[in-house]
């Protein structure tokens, strides 16, 4: 992120910067303070572009051919590539749109600190993810001692891992204290029996797990696909509100979007496939294992993309895909060179949104239509704030990697640093996150980078006062289609439905991204990559 010239004179001569919306000053504050900012990551232009139509008059200046073309860069299209490359095709090519890969997975640096710009954490999977977990062999994240898998500790999230803030103090973990509230506790467990049955497979539900599409649905799963997460919990009788704040938490961090919004099926799903849930004191053990770094799954997308080489094209607008007798044409607009460039494949995988591949696919099939119309998408922020010194402590417990704020509209943040092995605190790098109603998609687009700093600096002011006076650089990320919302029928969708047919889809046109399992997780996402090139 850089700031215009003029900007950084006034910068260097201490002089205030105009407009003053690009300076936050903390007039009413002990300290004045000012901090400097802007967007990063995507280009909402280059994504834009894609809702105009093609010039009829567009002439492509240059002709190339490969076997495979993959486009989309995200995690699905690596994972693809790498599927492909491991059944013996080297004739292929990776387009995409952004100046790096990572797609929901990139990352940032800022005052010479990593940070993430989305996604942060993998959880250590389990045999179901197969894929996944062979990969992590490859690389090195798990081995086998003695017969037993073992994750490299240097990878893993150092403890503490997570605190709540409520009632004025710092609380270890994140489901909010039931001391004092008999209702709260007896609420967390029966909600954990109701997760424990669902993971034993009871009810015929069959198995929760990942990825989601090798689960054969029961009478019982398909039921929870018709209805919300919050009207399940309602005809439970699960209305505590602690309670009902730690899954409206989950699912907004999971999912984009609250138990109102994501069907029952999700909500459940969210506890069922990974780690369950316990309720204090019901024999809790040690926290789930979870790999992270500074830099959040960007670590995961340059382990995938750094085997591609020059492969790997960024920069490229693909405007529309044509399938043809013996292959398929593509047309791709390079920004750097402004040329129109047709490739010409036998097999093309859109490894893309599906709101994206049925723009850009001449005539699409009717499942990718009917797919991309029933599935909303939540808008995201994520905010890096670069804080000179390290904040003041309030009571409770100390400083951990992710940090969550109770009742807060944002999803809390984690600490760059907090895996650095650094014997004293110091300068770090606070990476928040804020996923928001799909109503204010356009408002995102529309508002100054000035306004969501604000924003956020409120949303963590209860647990830190101080960090105003700390904050000296905001690079702001703005997802405005993020992920696609598991709404009610998403899942039936999935299973036989408009999802399932593009994900079987074997013919020179192939489909591969998370928006196909109806939700996105890594997990799903790697999963359906590897899937594509068989």
């Amino acid at each position: 992120m850089t700031l215009p010239s003029s900007r950084r004179r006034a910068l260097l001569r201490g002089l205030p910067l105009l407009p003053a919306s690009a300076w936050i000053a903390g007039c009413a504050r002990d300290e004045a303070a000012a901090y400097a900012g802007g967007w990063i990551g995507s280009d909402p232009q280059r994504g834009h572009m894609l809702r105009d139509p093609l010039p009829a008059t567009t002439v492509a200046d240059d002709t190339r051919r490969t076997q495979v073309l993959i486009v989309g860069a995200g995690v699905a299209g690596l994972a693809a590539a790498r599927a492909f490359r491991r059944h013996g095709v080297e004739d292929l090519q990776v387009l995409e749109l952004e100046a790096e890969p990572g797609g929901n997975a990139r990352g940032h640096v800022l005052a010479g600190m990593a940070c993430p710009q989305a996604a942060h954490y993998l959880p250590v999977p389990d045999e179901s993810t197969h894929e996944v977990r062979d990969w992590l062999f490859e690389i090195g994240l798990l081995r086998l001692e003695s017969g037993r898998t073992v994750a490299d500790e240097r990878h893993l999230c150092h403890s503490p891992q997570e605190r709540l803030y409520i009632d004025g103090a710092w609380h270890d973990g994140l489901l909010p204290p039931h001391e004092g509230r008999p209702p709260t506790l007896a609420a967390y467990r029966r909600f954990a029996e109701a997760v424990r049955e669902l993971r034993r497979g009871g009810g015929g539900t069959g198995a929760f797990r990942l990825p989601s599409h090798r689960a054969p649905p029961g009478p019982m799963q398909l039921e929870l696909d018709t209805l919300s997460f919050a009207r399940w919990l309602d005809t439970q009788g699960l209305t505590d509100e602690r309670l009902r704040w730690y899954l409206d938490y989950c699912c907004r961090d999971d999912y984009g979007a609250g138990p109102d919004v994501v069907s029952a099926w999700a909500g459940l799903h969210y506890f069922a496939s990974r780690h369950g849930f316990t309720a204090p004191g019901d024999g809790e053990g040690e926290r789930d294992a979870v790999f992270t770094w500074p830099e959040g799954n960007a670590w995961l997308v340059r382990a995938l993309a750094r085997p591609l080489g020059d492969r790997l094209r960024t920069g490229c607008s693909v405007r529309r895909v044509r399938e043809q007798r013996h292959g398929v044409e593509v047309l791709a607009h390079e920004h750097a060179s402004g040329r129109h460039v047709v490739w010409l494949a036998q097999t093309v995988v859109l490894a893309v949104p599906l709101f994206v591949a049925a723009r850009i696919v001449d005539n699409p099939p009717e499942a990718l239509r009917q797919a991309a119309a029933g599935q909303p998408r939540a808008p995201w922020l994520v905010a890096n704030l670069h804080l000179a010194a390290p904040l003041l402590e309030r009571p409770g417990v100390g400083p951990s990697w992710d940090n969550v704020v109770y009742r807060s509209a944002g999803l809390g943040y984690v600490d760059a640093m907090h895996q650095s092995l650094r014997p004293h605190p110091g300068p770090t790098v606070l990476t928040h996150y804020t996923a928001l109603p799909m109503a204010r998609r356009g408002e995102l687009l529309q508002r100054p980078w000035s306004y969501w700093a604000e924003q956020v600096l409120q949303d963590l002011s209860a647990a830190h006062p101080d960090l105003p006076r700390r904050v000296r650089e905001v690079a702001l990320a703005r997802h405005g289609h993020a992920m696609a919302v598991p709404v009610p029928g998403q899942r039936m969708s999935a299973v036989a439905g408009p999802l399932a047919a593009l994900r079987r889809s074997r013919g020179r046109l192939r489909f591969a991204h998370a928006d196909l399992a109806g939700y996105s997780v890594f997990e799903e996402a790697f999963t359906l990559g590897h899937e594509v090139a068989g």
